[in-house]
């Protein structure tokens, strides 16, 4: 069985996360969304928020779960989960630069490889901060997010 790990804040998940991990899920057994924390980040949604609305949303998608990564090395949620792939989507070359070296890191301390699934075109321009941005400013960022999200920003914007 092949398993792949699909790491990410997701905060929020939008259309390009859903196309990437709809496309590994096609070509991988089982996909795990490891939805993660960084401390350096400040996030919209709460994690618990986050798993819902990734629960909630790829719920069509069969062989894909959801669970949080906690503190701890992608390589060694990989590792535990027994998954021996990574899946990152890239929407440019800069991403691609930013992603390389994590991906020779966890090849190395787990012999974990990554795999890269380019964004479909319509999606390149997508990311969670510009989405947040543009939605705390009054823009409607429903064409790029599930209804879950819309619905959680709905329920939490005074």
């Amino acid at each position: 069985m092949r398993r792949a790990v699909c790491p990410g804040s997701f905060d929020p998940i939008h259309n390009g996360h859903l196309e990437v991990i709809a496309r590994a899920a096609s070509l991988f057994d089982e996909v795990i969304v490891a939805v993660s924390t960084n401390y350096a980040k400040k996030y919209r949604f709460e994690l618990v928020d986050r798993l819902d609305i990734a629960n909630e949303t790829l719920t069509y998608l069969r062989g894909v779960s959801v669970r949080p990564m906690g503190d701890g090395l992608l390589a060694e949620f990989c590792r535990e989960h027994g998954a021996n792939l990574i899946v990152k989507g890239l929407r440019s070359s800069a991403d691609f630069e930013y992603e390389l070296p994590m991906a020779a890191m966890n090849r190395q301390l787990a012999g974990i490889e990554t795999v890269f699934i380019p964004a479909e075109a319509s999606y390149s321009h997508l990311s969670s901060t510009l989405l947040k941005e543009v939605a705390s400013l009054g823009g409607d960022i429903s064409p790029f997010v599930p209804k879950a999200v819309l619905k959680r920003l709905k329920e939490t914007t005074p």
